[in-house]
C-alpha cells in the first residue's frame, strides 16, 4: 500500500462556527482569521494505491457550483483534485474507488462535475462509497444541515449506477489494511477510515479532528449535529490516539497534515506534527 497526499485547494470558513463556544481570543492562537472572521482551511483528501486499486477518500467541494455559491467560501490557491492527481501520475480515469467519509459539499463536491446541462462522475471507472444510513440522511435532510447536502453533489452519484454502501459496522474491512470506523456526532454515520500502513495506523479523521487546533476536547464545531455525542466520540478518539501512538491524518488543518498526540496535565494535547511523506 502507498499513500498520496492530494490537496484540492483551500477555502475560508467563520471561525466562531468553526469552534462552537469557544471564544475567538482563545482559538485566533491557532487559527487566526481576516477581517471578516473567516479562518483558512485545506480540502484534503488522501488516495490510496494497493494494488490494481487506486482508492480516493472525498474529493473537495469541485467547481461545478454557481459563482454566487463558491463566493460564500473564498476558494483560493493554485491546487486542484485533477492538477495534484496529475503530480502523483495519475487521472482521474485511473481512480476505481471513491471513499466518502461524509457527503457534506466540501467533502463530496468534487466527486461530480457539470458536462453541458448533465451532472456526471467525476471518476467514470470508480464506484462510489458511501453507507445506507449517511446516505438517507443527507438525501431527506434536516433544516439545519440541508445547505451542507447539495442534490447536485449527491443523486447524480446514485443515478449514474456507480453507488455502493459499507456495513455500518465498527472496524469492518473494506480491503485489506483499511477498517472503517464510524461516528454520529457531527452528522450521522461519518465514516473514518483506519489504516494500518508502515506498521502504523493512520486515522484519516475528517470533521471529528478537523485540525490541530481542535485538539482540546471542548473545541467543537458548531457544525456539529449532535455536540454533546462528538464530545463522547471525540474523547474516545483522542484518548485511544494518544495511547496508541496513532498519526492522525488531517483534512481541513491548512498548514498541518498529519500530527500524533500525547497525555499532559492538561488533558490530551500535540505532541508532533508532520507530512505523510516524511513516514
Amino acid at each position: 500500500m502507498n499513500l498520496h497526499t492530494i490537496d484540492t485547494g483551500l477555502f475560508k470558513l467563520d471561525g466562531g462556527a468553526m469552534f462552537g463556544v469557544v471564544p475567538k481570543s482563545i482559538w485566533k492562537r491557532t487559527n487566526p482569521a481576516d477581517a471578516n472572521n473567516m479562518c483558512t482551511w485545506a480540502m484534503r483528501c488522501l488516495l490510496i494505491e494497493d494494488g490494481e486499486r487506486l482508492i480516493l477518500i472525498d474529493t473537495g467541494i469541485g467547481d461545478k457550483q454557481d459563482e454566487k455559491f463558491l463566493s460564500h467560501y473564498y476558494l483560493h490557491g493554485s491546487d486542484t483534485l485533477s492538477k495534484s492527481l496529475a503530480n502523483k501520475g495519475f487521472s482521474t480515469d485511473d481512480i476505481t474507488d471513491v471513499f466518502l467519509t461524509h457527503l457534506h459539499f466540501d467533502h463530496c463536491g468534487g466527486a461530480i462535475v457539470r458536462k453541458g446541462d448533465k451532472l456526471v462522475p467525476a471518476f467514470k471507472n470508480a464506484t462510489y462509497w458511501s453507507n445506507e444510513k449517511h446516505w438517507n440522511w443527507a438525501v431527506y435532510p434536516n433544516a439545519r444541515e440541508k445547505a451542507s447536502f447539495l442534490k447536485d453533489n449527491i443523486l447524480p452519484i446514485q443515478e449514474s449506477g456507480q453507488l455502493k454502501f459499507i456495513e455500518e459496522k465498527e472496524d469492518v474491512d473494506f480491503i485489506t489494511g483499511f477498517k472503517v470506523g464510524f461516528a454520529f456526532g457531527h452528522t450521522d454515520a461519518m465514516m473514518l477510515p483506519k489504516l494500518t500502513y508502515k506498521n502504523q495506523t493512520i486515522i484519516y479523521a475528517a470533521d471529528l479532528l478537523p485540525s490541530i487546533g481542535h485538539i482540546p476536547l471542548p473545541y467543537v464545531m458548531a457544525y456539529d449535529m449532535f455536540p454533546l455525542q462528538t464530545l463522547k466520540e471525540k474523547q474516545v478518539f483522542l484518548e485511544d490516539a494518544a495511547k496508541n501512538n496513532h498519526i492522525l491524518y488531517l483534512e481541513h488543518d491548512s498548514v498541518n497534515e498529519c500530527c500524533t498526540l500525547q497525555q499532559t496535565e492538561k488533558g490530551i494535547r500535540l505532541k508532533e506534527t508532520f507530512a505523510l511523506k516524511d513516514l
